[in-house]
């Protein structure tokens, strides 16, 4: 058969090899599908593996070596200035990468799910037509579309491989140190990316339109970071927004304007972080029932499923919280619904962590939120002053939060700034799935001297018996 006129069928098809998608593609595996996972890229892992979070995070963490090596000069350890070798940090990128991609592709084969280099659009409700690939047509029984999203250009320009103007993919590339760089939007794309350029040398600038950084998240966890960046980074306009971005060949000349005024400035380079939108071009959905809604976004119900019964949707194409354990989640819902179990989206918290220095990070009901929907709550933080662990580490400025229901005491919500939030919001996140009290945390032995006291101190304020703070409740007791 010549090649291109090949065509096949399976259960299952999966559009797209991100978090969402081979995690749903793995799971139908495990269920005893026969599954056909479909992606542009030769292996599974999609943006997070390859162009986000794996790359981010590997550069954030060489960052924080850089930063913790000026914070060791205060506490009698000098390390002198550090030798910054970008092909080093490229090649260690390469090798992280490397690493996990070939183990999605063991445990794809392992599992029996076929790996098809190509690009799916929808024919019908139960076929798709491959571009550039070896098969040509694939009939499914059911199909889940896990696309992903594309960064959101700013208006009038586009990206390009190797402009000034980048996305955070382009930024993640690291082609060079600019000596000077603008990041357009605080939220935690231009956040973590301006701190990385920051510690390898850049002078960066950052502009926000909202009067502080990371517009949805409670002010007083931002309030650390903010301060921090306030040092880091050169300059940082808030209340203001760019009206003009041109490239040259020099650089990119921008004009911003705050309070009325206008002003132009000269960047080496510009990192557009300002959203991203849904991957649903080109996949063929007028030829099929899939409804999108006025974002352009995937519609689907509590069980992932869109408005054709043979199609199902997970992870950014659908919305909300644009994160990989999100999409997971979503992936493994969608197949066991296929599989005809009992499964439903019904998670309470969903982590989200901000990688900077220091950390952010939160899950369930914010402040911010309760105010918003007038829920009652009652609320106890506690400084990381107050932390020995903190202070052997020279980490004062962090704070943990609890939001708990004032009558029954049960926790719905867990804010925490700091340094390793990353890994200390999961006890949060199983504290609100589980329903768990204030005194549930309380009660339950942490560890000394380690930064997950402060959540086990914070939980003790409600019930008024901290030992290293003096909580209202102790007061009044006094």
């Amino acid at each position: 058969m010549v090649m291109g006129e090949l065509a096949q069928e399976t259960d299952l098809l999966v559009i797209g090899s991100g978090p969402g998608g081979y995690a749903a593609a793995f799971r139908a595996a495990d269920l005893g599908m026969d599954v056909t996972l479909v992606d542009p890229a030769p292996r599974p892992g999609g943006v997070c593996l390859y162009k986000g979070c794996i790359p981010s995070k590997t550069f954030l963490f060489l960052s924080e070596l850089i930063f913790d090596a000026a914070r060791a000069e205060s506490m009698g350890v000098s390390f002198g200035p550090p030798k910054i070798d970008l092909a080093g940090m490229r090649r260690w990128k390469a090798e992280v990468i490397e690493k996990m991609a070939t183990g999605l592709v063991s445990l794809a084969k392992r599992r029996g799910v076929q790996l098809v280099q190509g690009r799916a659009e929808f024919e019908s409700s139960q076929s798709v037509r491959l571009r550039d690939a070896e098969v040509s047509r694939i009939r499914f029984r059911h199909a889940i579309v896990a696309t992903g999203s594309r960064p959101t250009p700013y208006p009038g320009t586009e990206f390009s491989a190797g402009g000034r103007i980048m996305s955070s993919t382009g930024a993640l590339a690291l082609a060079d140190v600019p000596e000077s760089l603008l990041v357009i939007g605080g939220g935690y794309v231009g956040l973590e990316l301006g701190t990385v350029y920051a510690s390898l040398g850049s002078r960066v600038s950052l502009v926000e339109t909202a009067d502080r950084l990371l517009p949805g998240v409670d002010p007083d966890l931002v309030e650390p970071l903010q301060r921090r960046l306030a040092v880091l980074f050169e300059r940082m306009w808030l209340n203001a927004r760019v009206v003009g971005l041109s490239e040259t060949a020099s650089g990119v000349t921008t004009r911003l304007e705050r309070e009325g005024e206008g002003a132009d400035e000269q960047f080496d380079r510009v990192l557009v972080a300002i959203g991203r939108k849904p991957a649903t071009a080109g996949l063929g959905f007028e030829n099929t029932g899939v409804q999108l809604d006025a974002r352009g976004f995937v519609v689907v119900d509590e069980c992932q499923r869109t408005a054709d019964e043979r199609i199902l949707a997970v992870g950014d194409v659908v919305g909300g919280m644009m994160l990989a354990h999100k999409a997971s989640y979503e992936g493994k819902i969608a197949a066991e619904v296929i599989a005809g179990k009992a499964a439903a989206f019904d998670a309470r918290a969903i982590p989200a962590v901000v990688y900077t220095d220091p950390q952010i990070a939160w899950c369930g009901l914010t402040e911010e939120q309760a105010r918003r929907e007038n829920v009652a709550v009652a609320i106890q933080r506690f400084p990381w002053k107050f932390s020995g662990r903190a202070t052997t580490m020279g980490a004062p400025e962090g704070l943990t939060k609890i939001l708990a229901d004032p009558a029954s005491g049960r926790i719905l919500g867990v804010g925490i700034t700091g340094r390793d939030t990353e890994g200390m919001i999961a006890e949060g996140v199983l504290a609100v799935e589980m329903g768990a009290l204030a005194e549930d945390v309380a009660g339950s032995i942490h560890p000394h001297p380690t930064l997950s006291e402060t959540e086990s101190e914070a939980a003790e304020m409600f019930l008024g018996s901290a030992t290293h703070i003096i909580g209202k409740a102790q007061k009044k007791q006094g």
